[in-house]
């Protein structure tokens, strides 16, 4: 209940603040602004002072003096006019979101509660999706509390953790105010989520002249997937396929769905055969908002951002006190998500090109961003530079996941985009003819990001350049659905003309629409009810700063669950975040196989216990000679945890 409240309090304050400078914007959007604020404000103050003192529970009350300072300086400095009121204006906009914002966001909390450790007999599940990145996250979350920033990956410890953390610390924040784990990752999962279509319902709104323009640039964004679905019909009367070769043509009739609904990743968006089928466009709910905490948490600030930017760029006015926020939340973003600051760097710098180009005044825009780059720059320096120097980031690329590895394209160019994205791009190609500077001004900003993630991999994963892909998405699936629009009135008079709209939409949305479905049935166990017995073990009775050696698999209870440092993680996470961890577990193999021989591996690396589960049974461990070398302190179920002596 403290947790609830203490999130209530950083709410509320953001409602205030948007309240006291923003007073001519209409009340929902003030409200989601407001909204969106107070979870900035949540994960930025408690570990800002986390830098200096432990985060824990006195630093989380005195960062609610300097929440305090900062309402009284917006309401010192607010603009002294009347607040909007609630207008017919906002009566619709409710009712809209009512029916878009609203179903989605119950859509994302039932995947949030069943995929982020459902109990099930004593076990943990997850979905399709979380199953791969989600440990990570639970390993941040339980690991920061009582530490001081900057702290060490406790899956890599001596590292400093480089990652963008602050989605992660939000979590650890409940966790410290003394929520459980799994209500502290699904609370503001959830909520997060619904500040994110809701977002992208008021941004449609804003910069689109009709109501239904920005319904369907809406669906564009979060039902994308592409033409894959003729892949897994085409054919449907023959077997064409088999497990693990493709198997998106497996079975014949209903046993083609059932492969996608039940498959591992043998949905039509998102397909695991890389090299067969090249279907690389995820579907945005299932594969990037829900699974990605950093992705959800950079887009709840990154929306707000291009909504304040685009606003001020099409009412050509420039309020200073909404130029401030917009910086203030921009220089925020690299520690939240490092990519969506990118995109948005790379689409002002395309909007300030056609500013100036159009001749138009740019000097708040400037402002917007020297703010902006002053905050960023302390962030990028001592976190993001410093892990991204290493092997794999930065390089040349051309064409994305379709050139793997720089051997060239796997698809012709267009047509890789074609079937990826489907339709939408057909569309979208033929809407860069038009001659219309509302939509040069959205290109302007959107195909900065494109050429740039055309051309350059930021990161070791080339997959990743996704992250910055969608936000170009996201600004030309504006231009996409006023443009549907624009075609849809130009066949009036045509008999089939319903006919055509609603084949054009099953085409458009059925891929995206079978990748959310797959991930509302899948369900899988993630830590057994071992797992979650020697993790409460551990979280109990071990001290807080305890270390432990353990296997390197990505479902490992000790760090996810009970928050403790072990001595290396999976390469899964850390070869993408450019670590180089041969070494360790080098270490690691020959200190399971031989304890004897390698009994100075656990004070090299300062390890006060010693894991014996499964995974490290796999490794060839010697049983026998752990029990002869170290204090037995726990066994249970097949897991035994043995105590380093001291000195």
């Amino acid at each position: 209940m403290t947790a609830v409240f203490y999130l209530l309090i950083y709410l509320a304050a953001g409602l205030m603040i948007t309240r006291c400078l923003l007073p001519g914007k209409a009340l929902v959007v003030r409200v989601y602004l407001g909204l969106s604020l107070g979870f900035f404000l949540l994960m930025w103050l408690p570990a800002l002072l986390a830098f200096f003192l432990p985060f824990d529970v006195p630093g989380h009350l005195l960062a609610l003096l300097l929440l305090a300072v900062l309402c009284a300086l917006a309401f010192v400095f607010r603009e002294k006019v009347t607040p909007l009121a609630f207008s017919h204006e906002d009566r619709k906009t409710l009712r809209l979101l009512a029916f878009t914002a609203l179903p989605m966001t119950l859509l994302g909390v039932y995947l949030q509660l069943s995929h982020v450790l459902k109990p099930v007999d004593g076990a943990l599940y997850t979905g399709q999706s979380t199953y791969g990145d989600l440990p990570l996250h639970l390993a941040i979350i339980t690991s920061l509390p009582q530490k001081v920033f900057p702290a060490d990956y406790s899956i890599m410890p001596g590292l400093r953790l480089g990652y963008p953390f602050l989605a992660d610390s939000l979590s650890s924040t409940f966790l410290v105010l003394g929520m459980d784990l799994r209500s502290a990752v699904v609370l503001p999962g959830s909520l997060m989520m619904g500040l994110v279509f809701t977002g992208v319902m008021l941004l449609a709104l804003r910069v689109l002249k009709s109501r239904r323009s920005a319904v369907l640039a809406f669906l564009l964004v979060f039902f994308n997937g592409g033409l894959g679905f003729l892949y897994a019909f085409d054919m449907m009367g023959l077997p064409l396929g088999s497990t693990g070769h493709m198997q998106l043509q497996q079975g014949q009739w209903l046993d083609r769905l059932n492969n996608i609904l039940q498959g591992w990743y043998q949905t039509p968006a998102n397909h695991a055969e890389f090299a067969r089928y090249n279907l690389r466009w995820s579907n945005l709910v299932a594969d990037m908002l829900l699974p990605q905490r950093t992705f959800l948490a950079g887009w709840v600030i990154l929306i707000p951002c291009l909504y304040l930017l685009l606003d001020m760029l099409r009412s050509k006015a420039w309020p200073l006190r909404q130029t401030l926020l917009l910086g203030v939340l921009a220089g925020g973003l690299p520690l939240i998500h490092t990519h969506s600051f990118l995109a948005l760097g790379l689409s002002s710098a395309g909007f300030l090109a056609y500013s100036l180009l159009k001749k138009q005044p740019v000097k708040h825009l400037l402002l917007y961003g020297v703010l902006a780059v002053i905050l960023a720059l302390p962030q990028l320096i001592v976190f993001t530079f410093s892990q991204s120097s290493g092997e794999g980031f930065l390089r040349f690329q051309f064409n994305w996941v379709n050139n793997p590895g720089g051997r060239g394209l796997q698809d012709g160019y267009l047509w890789f985009y074609l079937k990826n994205i489907g339709l939408p791009f057909l569309l979208l190609i033929f809407a860069l003819f038009e001659k219309r500077e509302e939509y040069r001004q959205i290109f302007a900003g959107a195909f900065v990001i494109f050429v740039i993630s055309e051309f350059i991999i930021f990161q070791p994963n080339e997959y990743d350049n996704n992250k910055l892909f969608y936000v170009w998405w996201l600004l030309c699936s504006l231009v996409v659905a006023d443009y549907v629009f624009i075609l849809y009135d130009r066949l009036k008079g045509l008999s089939a003309r319903p006919l055509i709209a609603a084949f054009t939409a099953l085409v458009m949305f059925l891929t995206g629409t079978l990748a959310i479905a797959r991930e509302t049935i899948g369900s899988f166990p993630m830590f057994s009810a071992e797992d979650a017995a020697v993790a409460r073990f551990v979280r109990e009775e071990t001290p807080r700063d305890s270390r432990f050696i353990t296997g390197t698999q990505h479902t490992n209870p000790v760090s996810s669950l009970a928050g403790r440092e072990i001595v290396v993680g999976p390469d899964l996470w850390l070869y993408y975040h450019g670590l180089d961890t041969r070494a360790r577990q080098i270490d690691l193999m020959a200190f399971y196989q031989d304890p004897r021989q390698n009994r100075g591996i656990p004070q090299k690396y300062g390890a006060d216990y010693i894991l014996l589960g499964p995974s490290e049974r796999s490794m060839g461990a010697d049983q026998q000679a752990l029990e002869e070398l170290y204090d037995l302190v726990y066994q249970e179920d097949g897991y035994l945890v043995f105590q380093v002596p001291q000195g």
